[in-house]
């Protein structure tokens, strides 16, 4: 005989029916989800590239040690620690360890091998999951998103205990990958490639160094602009498809890859004028939010934690402006720091913001590489100059192209934007032909800029109701 007792998928997929087809007063879909816990591949991977570029590090500074080159393994030690020790406080922190009794959690800190302890942590939850039943400790009420429109009424899912506690392992690894990527692989990667100039040969660990590094920056890239998107559409249920993914990885990858390469050609035809250009980039990023702060006349955040006076607050804050420095000089953050708020983040970030460091970063890029052009040394008489200088300025205009691509046709949420890339070029070239045409003597009507805005959210207001 056959069994005919439904599954649990089934029964989520007949509650969900019974409330689309008789919402509650609010419009808020219940549905009763006890499906499997997504398994921490995020958590994993992070751990992995924290190990891989650790033991490299590690490898290549023994090489330096042996060959008696003391600048570079200073430099690489340093590139590699700091980033370990603020991976340590960082997973530290927010797991709040130091008021528990977790002695061996802690030495394993002390032994900078943290993210190994805790990505066993997060597997062994993973795989005690869904064994015993357990209640939920929270609802999350999301909207789901289909061809970038948000569809049908926000539905509930129950958290339990394993799925809350995997997601607090999964937003730590975030920061630490964030950490990791531009406060360690970055200079990193721009210490190594220079060296590799310097010396004028490749070594094999220092070249696995320099894949590591790169692989780090482009994935902490990736966690900054997933972040942005989650925080900007926190009500809705985002998911990144294929398709954007790769768009995302051509976009930063070309982008970070073509900044390093532009800074590090630069510092071999003018050293000591790079350290000041790194420095204003560093400052300028540093202050900007709090000169925003000041103009705002805004007060301190807060219960950013319960137990930080305002001299913590401002430290905490100094330390998150300082890491948001250090990533806008090499590729656009994606987030914007508004430190009046609570989280830290503009909830509604500026199109405007985007716009000007591309352009302006751009023109730098290409100063710095016409620079070195007429400053290079003797190094480069077998390297074709000219073609390398049309290669960086291409890589990066296919940098911004990708950008472009992804906000335009790969973004997740790209049906709810107010005005998208195709909107603004269109009335940057009407502006235009409008300004190259003579002034008329009778006065039209001015044109309604929310037409199209009305018809979009008619649109979308349609296609809820059908859903309903």
């Amino acid at each position: 005989m056959e069994n005919n007792k439904p599954n649990e998928h089934d029964i989520t997929e007949v509650v969900a029916q019974q409330s689309a087809a008789n919402p509650t007063e609010n419009g808020v879909m219940m549905v009763i989800n006890h499906s499997k816990v997504s398994p921490p591949f995020s958590v994993l991977w992070a751990t992995v590239l924290y190990c891989a570029e650790f033991i490299c590090a590690s490898v290549l500074t023994s090489m330096y040690h042996k060959s008696d080159d003391v600048v570079w393994m200073g430099l690489t030690i340093t590139f590699m620690l700091v980033p370990s020790v603020l991976t340590q406080l960082t997973l530290t922190f927010v797991h709040r360890d130091l008021g528990r009794d977790r002695p061996l959690v802690l030495f394993m800190h002390l032994l900078q091998l943290g993210p190994i302890i805790r990505c066993i942590e997060a597997l062994v939850i993973y795989c005690q999951a869904g064994k015993k039943e357990e209640p939920y400790v929270t609802i999350s009420r999301k909207i789901k998103l289909k061809h970038g429109k948000g569809l049908g009424p926000a539905f509930e899912c129950e958290i339990g205990h394993s799925e809350r506690k995997l997601a607090v392992h999964r937003n730590a690894f975030k920061r630490t990958a964030v950490i990791q990527a531009f406060l360690g692989s970055t200079p990193q990667l721009t210490l190594q490639l220079y060296a590799t100039i310097q010396e004028k040969y490749i070594l094999h660990t220092r070249l696995a160094l320099m894949i590591i590094s790169m692989i780090s920056i482009v994935y902490g890239a990736l966690v900054c602009s997933v972040l942005a998107i989650q925080i900007k559409y926190d009500d809705y249920k985002v998911r990144m498809k294929p398709a954007a993914c790769l768009c995302m990885i051509l976009w930063r990858g070309l982008e970070i890859s073509t900044r390093i390469t532009t800074l590090v050609l630069f510092s071999t035809a003018l050293k000591y004028w790079v350290v000041l250009v790194g420095l204003i980039n560093l400052l300028i990023f540093f202050f900007q939010p709090w000169v925003e702060f000041w103009a705002r006349k805004a007060s301190l955040p807060e219960n950013i934690e319960k137990n930080f006076s305002k001299l913590g607050t401002t430290v905490v804050l100094c330390m998150v402006t300082f890491l948001y420095a250090c990533i806008n000089i090499f590729c656009w953050s994606a987030v914007q720091l508004n430190l009046a708020d609570h989280d830290l983040v503009e909830k509604q970030p500026r199109w405007r913001s985007l716009a000007i460091y591309y352009t302006v970063r751009f023109m730098e890029n290409v100063t710095l590489t016409i620079l070195w052009y007429y400053f290079k040394s003797d190094f480069y008489v077998y390297v074709c100059t000219p073609l390398l200088v049309v290669q960086l300025i291409v890589c990066y205009s296919l940098a911004v192209l990708f950008m472009l691509i992804f906000h335009q046709f790969c973004h997740p949420c790209r049906r709810l934007f107010h005005y998208n890339v195709e909107d603004c070029l269109r009335c940057s070239c009407c502006w235009r032909k409008k300004q190259s045409q003579p002034p008329e003597d009778h006065e039209d009507a001015p044109p309604d800029l929310t037409n199209h805005l009305t018809d979009r959210e008619t649109d979308i207001v349609d296609d809820i109701m059908e859903a309903a």
